[in-house]
């Protein structure tokens, strides 16, 4: 191995001739140099020493790789120029063509350099095939061998796409890996995974018209999807589509007998044959959402008449013709409902809603989750209606959330809320009217999630400041989750009796929200809660005006709450 590729030090030895001028060694040198020093010698010796620094010798050019010798093989490795050795655009080297002065009969001649051609390195043909069979021993090349998904069993194959669906959604994901190989197109196939479907812009932009083949295109796509993967369909979804939304409608209807839940959002076009098709084939339909959507309202008021009675969610956005579905439900179309959801753009001018409490209570006793977003509700009593005694029994959800103002007050909360003991949830924000005294009179003892921070108000800083909060904290502090007064003008004294009886309930350890932002805490009232509940991860102390400056800021995560401990 040591005669067949020697070093790269041993071949320059061979090949490098002496070039020191004030050594022994000239005799070895060639004769033509000779000739041509013994020419120079009527010359003073500072010229010869001049001749001497700019005469060169060729050299030949060093390798453009090295080898070193290991255990069983030769390991070669390229320099870092050898990859730009030979190259059409590589720039000349200084010195490449240099010109020669030599006296003869007063004329001065240039001579060329001849160019020196390098010797081509010859390795032994045999380290390089023992590399191969070295190489062949690690990475077997048999024809029988299969790849890992082949021999995947499909039960753990759908098991690996049932949690990339519930994250993501079965389309496209689900259609795209169909297409990897048969295994996984079964896998992909499987009716479970087809459960809960939302379609959006699948084939064309927002805004762009359908050309007839693509129109065409969609529709047979649809229909193949339908009769191939929903045949187990509980939720169906579609989102920004402007044409044949009606058609897609029918055809989930009709090839998805336990179709549960459709939602259409943001769609335009709905028409009355569809809410005719989903009433003679969705006989196991119960929810019903339609936000953000414009339909025609005759074909769902007649479907409510009808089949009202096995709908337990609806969901819809308030409108002139909308509101003509609020008074069918007060009116028994639904005795069933379970979730009632009426909200409105946040850019709406007209938000007023009229609302007939005490018929909606007679009308739905069932209610569990009861939500106007942004709507101003108007408490409406109907003549010659008995007002009802039970309430929501079963109400757990109340919100009247707006960006606007709101109407409500002490007593119209009182007349929803009267009955409703097992109340976890009361969302409301931008009520400015509502006190203190009005929230810890209500029935329900273990609310856990009070939201009534004041946001998007213009007249948040004219509204009367507020007291009592003390009330609100003492009787919810054991099972107080998350608490919302953003901007609520309590003074420093009622904050701090009021943060004090959160802290004596940290033994609960509940709290794990508190959103304080632009109230008026102080660091003594924020000390306890801080140290003493240890659960709280989330506290926003933004724009409070008497905290210092570093400490008025969102705090996410309980370390970075305990490190706030040693500021205040």
């Amino acid at each position: 191995m040591e005669a067949e590729a020697p070093t790269h030090s041993e071949r320059s030895e061979d090949t490098t001739p002496s070039t020191s001028s004030t050594s022994g060694q000239g005799e070895d040198r060639p004769k033509t140099k000779k000739a041509s020093l013994k020419r120079t010698t009527s010359k003073p010796t500072n010229a010869k020493a001049k001749k001497r620094k700019t005469a060169r010798v060729s050299r030949p050019v060093p390798l453009g790789y090295t080898v070193h010798q290991g255990e069983d093989m030769l390991l070669v490795i390229s320099s870092s120029t050898s990859q730009y050795d030979g190259s059409a655009w590589t720039p000349q080297k200084k010195g490449s063509k240099k010109k020669k002065l030599t006296k003869g009969k007063g004329k001065i001649s240039q001579i060329k350099k001849k160019k020196t051609v390098r010797p081509k390195p010859k390795l032994a043909n045999n380290p390089v095939v023992k590399e191969k069979e070295d190489t062949n021993l690690f990475v077997p090349q048999k024809t029988t061998d299969h790849r890992w998904g082949q021999s995947l069993p499909e039960e753990v194959l759908v098991s690996i796409f049932q949690m990339v669906v519930v994250q993501d959604g079965a389309v496209p994901f689900l259609c795209r890996v169909g297409r990897v190989c048969r295994l996984w197109n079964a896998a992909a196939s499987s009716p479970v995974l087809w459960r809960k479907v939302t379609v959006g812009h699948c084939w064309i932009a927002p805004g762009k018209t359908q050309l007839p083949k693509t129109e065409m295109k969609i529709k047979e796509t649809f229909d193949w999807m339908a009769q191939n993967r929903f045949s187990q369909l509980r939720n169906f979804s579609l989102c920004h589509w402007k044409k044949n939304v009606t058609y897609a409608v029918e055809v989930v209807s009709q090839f998805c007998p336990h179709l549960r839940s459709l939602k259409i959002s943001y769609c335009t076009g709905l028409a009355v044959t569809a809410f005719h098709s989903l009433g003679l084939h969705s006989q196991s339909l119960q929810g019903i959402d339609l936000q953000y959507s414009e339909f025609q309202v005759e074909g769902l008021l007649e479907y409510l008449e009808n089949h009202g009675s096995q709908i337990k969610q609806i969901l819809f956005t308030h409108g002139i013709k909308n509101d003509r579905l609020l008074s069918a439900i007060t009116k028994g179309s639904c005795p069933d409902l379970e979730l009632l959801e009426v909200n409105t753009k946040l850019d709406s001018k007209d938000c007023e809603l009229p609302v007939f409490i005490h018929a909606l209570q007679m009308a739905c006793p069932k209610l569990k989750t009861f939500r106007m977003l942004n709507v101003r509700p108007l408490h409406k009593t109907m003549r010659n209606s008995a007002d009802s005694t039970l309430g929501f029994p079963l109400l757990e959800e109340l919100c009247i959330a707006t960006t606007s103002y709101s109407y409500m007050t002490d007593k119209d909360l009182w007349d929803i809320l009267f009955g409703s003991t097992r109340l976890r949830v009361l969302d409301l924000r931008g009520c400015s009217r509502i006190t203190p005294s009005g929230l810890s009179s209500l029935p329900c003892l273990e609310l856990e999630c009070l939201f009534w921070g004041q946001y998007f108000c213009s007249n948040v800083g004219l509204s009367s400041p507020k007291k009592e909060l003390h009330m609100v904290t003492q009787k919810w502090s054991r099972t107080l989750q998350q608490l919302d007064i953003a901007n609520q003008l309590f003074s420093e004294e009622d904050l701090e009796i009021a943060m004090s009886h959160l802290a004596q309930a940290s033994q609960a350890d509940t709290l794990h929200s508190l959103n304080l932002s632009g109230t008026r805490i102080t660091p003594p009232a924020l000390r306890p809660v801080v140290s003493q509940t240890t659960a709280l991860s989330y506290l926003n102390l933004s724009s409070c005006r008497y905290l210092p400056r570093g400490i008025k800021r969102i705090y996410r995560g309980q370390e970075d709450i305990r490190q706030l401990l040693d500021k205040l």
